[in-house]
């Protein structure tokens, strides 16, 4: 084990961590194009709209723009009819349907699953141990999320969803469509074991969707919503559909599991940050697992979680497929392009964030002189308008949840490694982020 110093509350990392904050390569190369060309720079067929004036152009335009052609890499496991590979009519359907299940009072009774299986990871480190943090919370959040969204029988089988769906994500985790289809057309052993392993996953999930639909009582979770819900037209929607957007959503917990280490990673390099944190956890929570009406007084620990979304958002590189021909600060766009854009190179600009590369969560307590109240184009971790991210509000009360029970629970100091930023798609710490249990 690295030497840990006598005063862990002084110095809660090594020494090359302290105060620094980690940068992302391909988005880096981005910000220098913007800075040395402006908001607009075409790559072949790739054009980078960068700025917050881009993003706004983006957020306000979405009928320039097709989902379902961005992410198309991900229909073979997510299937046709997921809500991320919806666009128009078809998408406002399916996320009138979805949506109600994320409502931030629907996700807050949840809250105790959340407490539970954090504790479960908590409860088996003992002082002296290192622990990948990364690795160790991935199943707890992909329990909790199937658990509250599927019913207790699925979070039971929470291995078995992420064993099954390890190759099949792996095989689109790059986001590049003509990898996918020519695996399909060559039916490479990739293919076929991801294809057969999906197959498996399909099997349950359509068992437990027909068991609900016979009047299982599975409780009140979006499954039971989905299995008995009709649309506007009275059209009930197909177990094909259902099945879509229960793999989208077991599968999209990747975007939630890497901004634990990476608040952890704020929390511990940041001077003060973490015991700052502790503290209040104490004052306002002593021993017991957070409540829906708590979150809001656990004023510094969500300045921890909207700084971990800014300066590691899950995806720090955003795609969108041109559709229609427009026109952007004197630029001509043409149909069948490929936008991007980057929440990442928006977060960390001068301009609109004093100190942009310091890990400082009081700069979103109102009461702090330095907060600033910022727009949707300013900070856009999960994006905004009528593709927001369904989960957003799941995502940021896991994390909360999360970080008290850690906070109350341990201590801990960051060890010498080597952590690399990756982003593919999601941004993660490529070796994962390991640290010392102090107590």
């Amino acid at each position: 084990m690295a030497d840990i110093p006598d005063d862990p509350t002084t110095a809660r990392s090594a020494e090359r961590f302290r105060d620094r904050t980690l940068n992302l390569l391909p988005a880096e190369l981005l910000s220098t194009v913007y800075r040395r060309r402006g908001s607009v720079a075409g790559i072949g067929r790739f054009v980078c709209l960068l700025g917050a004036d881009a993003n706004r152009f983006i957020l306000a335009n979405t009928e320039l723009f097709s989902w379902r052609e961005a992410f198309r890499a991900f229909i073979p496991v997510s299937g046709d009819t997921a809500l991320i590979l919806s666009d128009g009519s078809a998408h406002r359907r399916m996320r009138r349907l979805v949506q109600p299940s994320f409502h931030l009072a629907q996700v807050q009774r949840h809250m105790s699953i959340v407490a539970e299986n954090a504790d479960a990871v908590i409860d088996g480190w003992r002082p002296g141990q290192r622990i990948d943090v990364d690795q160790a919370f991935r199943s707890a959040i992909r329990r909790s999320t199937i658990h509250s969204l599927f019913g207790r029988q699925m979070g039971m089988e929470t291995e078995f969803f992420t064993e099954q769906l390890r190759d099949p994500l792996d095989l689109v985790r790059s986001g590049v469509a003509p990898v996918v289809t020519w695996n399909r057309r060559l039916s490479t052993p990739r293919w076929r074991r991801s294809m057969a392993a999906l197959s498996k996953v399909d099997e349950r999930i359509y068992a437990e969707i027909s068991r609900v639909r016979c009047g299982a009582d599975v409780g009140d979770n979006l499954l039971a919503s989905l299995a008995h819900a009709v649309d506007e037209s009275g059209v009930p929607l197909s177990d094909k559909e259902i099945r879509d957007q229960v793999v989208n959503l077991i599968s999209a917990d990747e975007t939630t599991h890497p901004l634990i280490p990476w608040a952890i990673y704020g929390m511990l390099t940041a001077p003060g940050a973490w015991d700052r944190a502790a503290s209040e956890v104490r004052e306002i929570l002593g021993d017991r697992w957070p409540e829906a009406d708590d979150l809001k007084r656990l004023t510094y620990l969500n300045g921890v979680v909207h700084e971990t979304l800014r300066l590691y958002p899950p995806s720090a590189i955003m795609l969108r497929y041109v559709v229609k021909d427009f026109e952007f600060a004197g630029r001509h766009v043409r149909r069948g392009s490929t936008v991007w854009f980057s929440p990442y190179i928006t977060h960390r600009m001068p301009e609109l964030w004093p100190e942009p590369l310091a890990f400082r969560p009081q700069r979103w307590d109102p009461t702090d002189p330095s907060y600033r109240k910022h727009r949707n184009n300013e900070y856009l971790p999960f994006v905004s308008g009528p593709h927001r991210c369904v989960g957003a509000e799941l995502a940021v009360t896991e994390l909360t949840v999360i970080l008290a029970r850690l906070l109350a629970r341990s201590s801990l100091h960051l060890p010498e490694q080597r952590i690399r930023p990756g982003n593919i798609p999601v941004m993660g710490p490529v070796h994962g982020l390991h640290v010392d249990v102090l107590d």
